[in-house]
């Protein structure tokens, strides 16, 4: 094992048509391993809340940030997400030596940095740091869910669910939509 510390970068929120994109940057303690890390979408809720809560105890240091439904349609979904990337990264208290990032794309960062496909299966850090972002996001999308009953966000978390679907044809998107995604700008109610 080499001493160099890798920041783990993974994105929650990139395909729903309400609320913000959260990503978290996590930094582990190479010789303090957390059992159980897997993808945050192949384990339970409870099973993620308490790695949420272990991550954060045990980690070196993490962040989490966000970019928010109005900074998602000015500069599209993919721009909002490296942007988040970036703020995560800028977030941790320690400067990692290098930033593993989920999936085939890197956001500008001036730390050196290596996009992994698929590293939510394969790096530990980017697993915790998919499981924190999730936890983090469908808290806030349950607070939304109290502001905006009639959606049903805490259910879906904003997906195009069929529930969903249904609530935005009869109640039109409210603030938390995305107007950039098709579904909500075919509702045709933001008066732009």
């Amino acid at each position: 094992m080499n001493d160099q510390l890798h920041a783990g970068v993974d994105e929650v929120g990139r395909g729903p048509l309400a609320g913000a994109v959260v990503v978290a940057a996590v930094i582990l303690d190479p010789f303090d391993r957390i059992d159980g890390l897997r993808d945050s979408k192949v384990l339970s809720r409870k099973r993620r809340e308490a790695l949420d809560l272990e991550i954060r105890a045990r980690a070196l240091a993490w962040s989490i940030a966000r970019a928010d439904v109005e900074e998602i349609d000015q500069i599209n979904i993919l721009q909002a997400t490296m942007l988040a990337m970036t703020r995560a990264v800028a977030g941790l208290k320690i400067v990692p030596d290098e930033v593993l990032v989920d999936g085939n794309r890197l956001p500008d960062l001036s730390i050196p940095a290596r996009a992994i496909i698929k590293g939510d299966d394969t790096v530990d850090a980017i697993m915790a740091a998919s499981i924190i972002a999730k936890v983090s996001r469908d808290s806030e999308m349950e607070g939304l869910d109290a502001l905006y009953p009639e959606y049903g966000l805490a259910r879906h978390k904003g997906y195009a669910t069929r529930y969903h679907l249904d609530a935005l044809r009869r109640h039109g998107p409210c603030p938390v939509h995305r107007k950039s995604f098709a579904p909500c700008r075919q509702q045709e109610l933001f008066p732009d």
